[in-house]
């Protein structure tokens, strides 16, 4: 029952951030499911099945406050779907010890990307210039939702942070679209796992306890979509997934402990540094806007 909370509480953290940034929630679970010990295939095919459930509710709640453009959700959603089966299928035939390191590998990329994205973007909100084209969105979701079965979560990194970039979609709506057609690339990566790995290895606990908080947790995260400072929350838990997979791939390699220790501080470091960075550049950002406000109520 501890086990089964604790989970639980892992769920509903990431799908805070998921619903949050768009992104996340698988990559934070697989994260901290590598760390204690599951398997590659179980870790990515446990919150695959959760995500079934906690999409579902995260879409309708994005979807009643207006979050989704249902247009892009419609091309993005199957090419992703195709994706996330072929990952799946794929991940699941590696030999676990051999996977591991390399699913870390990917995890901590897919951190340095969510970091870097958000601080580049630096809560800016780029100017629409025009819809997402078919052309755009069809690769991206068949590339997304490969490595979100791969890496047990990159449909978020890879999806939200390219449409953010493009400028085509509001940022709201990148969010709320991102997040509702990860229902059908859930789908497709559970049926791929169910169909390599069969019902029994799959670790139906897991997956329970997972969607029991990502449940609970969806409908307050897309509230918290309109209201949370972005950038800020995007390098927090970007930091989380590279210090934690940073650990996971030293492990692998057979790094002693002191000097998996020495590098864990150096990251936590850099991390808190780009932390502190976006804490400041968001408050300067804000600033900024009240004088623009108060000069323009001035005139």
């Amino acid at each position: 029952m501890k086990n089964f909370i604790v989970l639980a509480i892992v769920g509903l953290a990431a799908q805070l951030v998921d619903g949050s940034l768009g992104m996340a929630y698988g990559v934070t679970s697989s994260t901290l499911l590598l760390a204690v010990g599951v398997a590659p295939a179980a870790a990515s095919a446990a919150v695959h099945f959760s995500e079934i459930g906690t999409t579902l509710v995260s879409g309708i709640s994005h979807h009643k406050l207006g979050n989704v453009d249902w247009r892009t959700v419609s091309i993005l959603a199957v090419p992703g779907a195709i994706g996330a089966f072929a990952g799946a299928t794929f991940l699941a035939s590696l030999d676990a010890a051999v996977a591991k390191p390399w699913v870390a590998g990917i995890l901590l990329v897919l951190g340095l990307y969510v970091m870097w994205r958000f601080l580049v973007l630096r809560g800016r909100r780029p100017k629409i210039k025009s819809s997402p084209s078919p052309a755009f969105l069809a690769p991206l979701g068949l590339f997304a939702g490969a490595m979100d079965s791969l890496g047990g979560g990159g449909w978020g990194p890879v999806g939200t942070t390219t449409l953010l970039s493009s400028g085509r979609l509001e940022p709201r709506k990148v969010v709320g679209s991102i997040d509702t057609s990860e229902f059908l690339v859930a789908i497709g990566g559970s049926l791929g796992f169910l169909f390599a790995l069969g019902s029994a290895g799959i670790d139906w606990e897991i997956a329970a306890a997972l969607l029991v908080g990502g449940v609970i947790a969806a409908p307050f995260a897309a509230w918290l979509v309109r209201h949370l400072p972005a950038t800020i929350l995007g390098v927090a838990a970007g930091g989380v997934i590279v210090l934690t997979n940073t650990n996971t791939i030293l492990e692998a390699l057979g790094a002693p402990g002191n000097q998996r220790g020495v590098i864990a501080a150096v990251v936590a470091v850099a991390w808190v540094a780009a932390l502190a960075f976006a804490i400041r550049d968001h408050r300067r950002n804000r600033d900024d806007v009240l004088s623009e406000e108060a000069l323009a109520g001035v005139h």
